[in-house]
């Protein structure tokens, strides 16, 4: 039963008819941790509506991301690791197939709202299968919080005195699942909370509807609002799906792109957990993920899985009926959704390039639940030391000697993969920026290697 599981899966969705297939719904929020979402055990913040999607539905307890916000976009949108195309913070190659691309060519209705940061070229949002976008930062970079600057099918526009970013974003993603409701429909929604800098929202107290630009400094006492704020729209779009008669047969997904940001400390699972972004420690990239599917998701369940963000793209091509490219390094996890026990990965591998530039760095490491090794061979046990302070010592024993073998052999499948043309480019790119991958990121409407 074990090896027919995704076959099974497979033809699930195939079987069914264009007006049954699932809507799907994938919500990424930004910079947000496992350990802000309280059905998780945090302590810090109110998140109602994901307690509830994640009590009726499932909830994993082991998903990862890459620990930077554009490493994980590419990897989530093409179900590939980082290693096999990723050139620079702010890119997605023009050639690269995505999860829009596929679920468009599979019969979908496609949207994407949010953000982009994936290129600053007008028609990137449809080059990459999105039929309808409204994106902050995708041709230029204004506020995305008070009186905000969006892109609306690639065109800027600026919006009246008194709006609110996230609150517009989440109007489009309402507007776009009403117009789609009688067929089947794809919504990618990134979201711009719980991003700094940390802002009153609408709901805050001090919310200023005169507010003009974004304060830079990283003061953490709104960060609560963003939080409470983000779930209240995941909350909004789910109780508009009810009222349009289409939530039961619309699978909605909930994680995030990376963990908090380091400033961020919160209480979890009865202790102090500083936020991680940017680093390998797995307060970086250890984030939420919870399912929701009424039709076929019948009672909360949690699941102890290890699900990494190249998973999303096999899963959603698996419920879609969309079929897959060739190379890809996601495992589905739509037989978990099902009520089987899937094919569980034994590790997670990562390649992850925070900086391209004069102080270019690339981290290579694989883990599982309980053991973490890099490529310059440093093992560390993550239940003992989670922040990765002391490296194991040669000669290992028992579990952690087995562990430390299955990781290599995890890391030796990816020895060489790199591409070497976009390892040529990577390098002779990284030589010609002179300052951090933010700004390399941000440089220029279209850069020199836009068609890659």
């Amino acid at each position: 039963m074990r090896t027919l599981l995704p076959l099974l899966s497979a033809l699930f969705s195939l079987s069914l008819p264009a007006a049954e297939r699932p809507n799907v719904i994938l919500i990424m929020a930004d910079d947000f941790g496992q350990e802000c979402v309280a059905a998780n055990g945090g302590e810090s913040y109110r998140t109602p509506n994901l307690d509830r999607l994640a009590a009726e539905g499932m909830r994993f307890e082991h998903c990862h991301s890459q620990p930077l916000c554009t490493p994980t976009r590419v990897q989530l949108m093409t179900g590939r690791y980082n290693v096999r195309n990723y050139l620079n913070f702010g890119t997605l190659l023009r050639r690269e197939t995505t999860f829009g691309h596929l679920l468009q060519k599979a019969g979908y209705a496609t949207g994407i709202c949010g953000k982009w940061q994936l290129g600053r070229e007008t028609d990137a949002p449809s080059h990459f299968g999105f039929q309808e976008a409204l994106l902050w930062q995708h041709t230029r970079r204004p506020p995305r919080y008070a009186n905000a600057g969006l892109e609306l099918n690639g065109v800027e526009k600026d919006y009246p005195e008194g709006s609110y970013g996230p609150k517009l974003i989440n109007d489009f993603a309402l507007d776009f699942v009403t117009r789609h409701k009688d067929a089947p429909f794809f919504l990618y929604y990134p979201m711009i909370l719980t991003h700094d800098p940390f802002q009153p929202t609408p709901d805050s107290p001090d919310w200023d509807p005169k507010a003009r630009g974004e304060n830079v400094s990283r003061k953490t006492a709104h960060f609560a609002d963003m939080v409470g704020y983000m779930d209240k729209m995941v909350g909004r779009l789910d109780e508009h799906l009810k009222q349009l008669g289409i939530r039961d047969n619309t699978l909605l997904i909930f994680t995030g792109d990376n963990g908090a940001h380091s400033s961020i400390t919160s209480r979890f699972q009865g202790r102090d957990y500083q936020g991680g972004k940017g680093r390998t420690t797995n307060n970086g990239h250890h984030v939420p993920l919870i399912v929701s599917w009424p039709a076929v998701m019948k009672q909360g369940r949690v699941c102890s899985d290890l699900v990494s963000c190249a998973d999303f793209l096999p899963t959603l091509c698996a419920a879609a009926g969309a079929p897959l490219p060739d190379s890809v390094d996601g495992v589905s996890f739509l037989p978990q959704l099902l009520g089987g026990p899937g094919t569980p990965r034994e590790c997670i591998y990562a390649w992850y390039s925070p900086r391209q530039g004069p102080d270019m760095t690339v981290r290579e490491y694989a883990f599982d639940r309980d053991y973490k090794l890099y490529r310059d061979g440093s093992f560390f046990d993550l239940k003992a030391d989670p922040l990765e302070k002391a490296p194991l010592q040669q000669p290992l024993t028992g579990k952690a000697a087995s562990a430390r073998k299955r990781l290599q052999a995890c890391l030796d499948r990816y020895q060489d993969a790199r591409p070497a043309e976009l390892d040529a480019t990577f390098k002779a790119a990284a030589k010609d920026m002179p300052g951090s991958s933010r700004k390399a990121g941000l440089k220029g409407k279209a850069g020199k290697n836009k068609n890659l």
